[in-house]
């Protein structure tokens, strides 16, 4: 079956679902949806989409006859909303992280995804990556033993690189938070991805450039989301975790480094302009003390919007976070914050 896919809003992130859409003998863009007229008819007639399947009013392209499912790529704060509304009109969505501004948002999307059982996922794109799949059944396998340590980073220059205004991604109403949400989030999700849940956490932020330039005036604003998170987790059988996130990383884009060590061995993923992983496991690595870049197995590479389409046709391979992963790291970020502002452990 071909799945006609929609896409509801056209920014950044959108472009990365729509490669993904065009690219599959399984599905095709038919509609998008956007609050910016000038945007949608630009968008519309870059993909050759009808005029009368161009949806300034989001709920309409949810109603829209000609679409099978969609993909919810708009600003955080309008993610519940129109999850919401898709899971109403038994449509499967594909939707960006974080899935809500907070907690009881995403369970209230959990419940009505669970009771209309609609096919749904949560796009923490890096559970796609050939690297960290690789990583995931090394250590399912067991070649580095009992783990001991996670050490996580993801840098970005973001929000430092330009003279940027007062974005919709500095504004907590509208974004929930600024660096963990956007990047944290990721590797919160990694973590559990590759070795387990969390039990505690201590949490430190802090907002580096605390005003902005309004998007329609000379007056400025105050920033009121993090520029920068770094916490401590204890996770699962004691191991301990330690985490650095911003957006002021100069010279960095999209850095991203996630060190795990245990008894038997050690691996590195590591993301910057490629996915990389290095190991030091083994009779021959670990006695060396050496780490060694490892190919990528064909098996484990993946694509995002390929894995939404084959769980919508029933061959989903069960690694897709769905929306139960994205409650979990929505109350894991509220309690990051949480144990940030009030400088002190979280018990979960």
């Amino acid at each position: 079956m071909t799945i006609r896919m929609g896409v509801i809003g056209t920014g950044g992130i959108a472009e990365s679902h729509i490669r993904g859409i065009i690219a599959s003998p399984d599905a095709e863009l038919v509609a998008i949806s956007d609050v910016d007229p000038d945007i949608l008819k630009t968008k519309g007639e870059q993909h050759a989409i009808p005029e009368s399947r161009r949806f300034l009013d989001y709920k309409e392209l949810l109603q829209c006859p000609d679409v099978d499912a969609v993909s919810i790529c708009t600003p955080n704060n309008m993610h519940y909303p129109i999850a919401k509304e898709a899971i109403l009109n038994k449509m499967p969505f594909a939707l960006e992280k974080p899935v809500t501004l907070i907690q009881e948002e995403a369970e209230d999307l959990q419940r009505l995804a669970s009771e209309s059982n609609i096919p749904n996922m949560v796009c923490f794109s890096y559970r796609f990556k050939g690297a960290a799949r690789y990583a995931k059944w090394l250590i399912e396998q067991g070649y580095l033993g009992d783990i001991y340590h996670v050490y996580a980073q993801y840098l970005f220059f973001t929000s430092i690189v330009g003279d940027k205004p007062l974005l919709w991604r500095f504004r907590k109403e509208l974004a929930g938070s600024g660096a963990l949400g956007d990047l944290g989030s990721h590797l919160v999700d990694l973590t559990r991805f590759l070795v387990g849940d969390f039990q505690a956490i201590c949490g430190h932020s802090g907002t580096n450039i605390k005003s902005r330039k309004q998007l329609q005036s000379e007056e400025y604003g105050d920033v009121t989301v993090d520029d920068y998170c770094h916490f401590l987790a204890k996770l699962d059988k004691g191991i301990s975790a330690n985490y650095s996130i911003t957006r002021c990383a100069f010279g960095r884009f999209n850095y991203q480094r996630f060190e795990i060590y245990g008894s038997k061995g050690g691996l590195v993923y590591h993301l910057d302009e490629a996915d990389t992983l290095e190991v030091c496991i083994g009779d021959v690595y670990g006695q060396g003390r050496s780490y060694q870049a490892l190919p990528i197995p064909p098996q484990f590479q993946a694509n995002q919007m390929q894995s939404f389409f084959d769980i919508i046709n029933g061959k989903g391979d069960g690694l897709a976070a769905t929306i139960e992963d994205g409650v979990i790291n929505q109350m894991l970020l509220d309690n990051i914050l949480t144990s940030a502002e009030d400088q002190k452990w979280v018990q979960l």
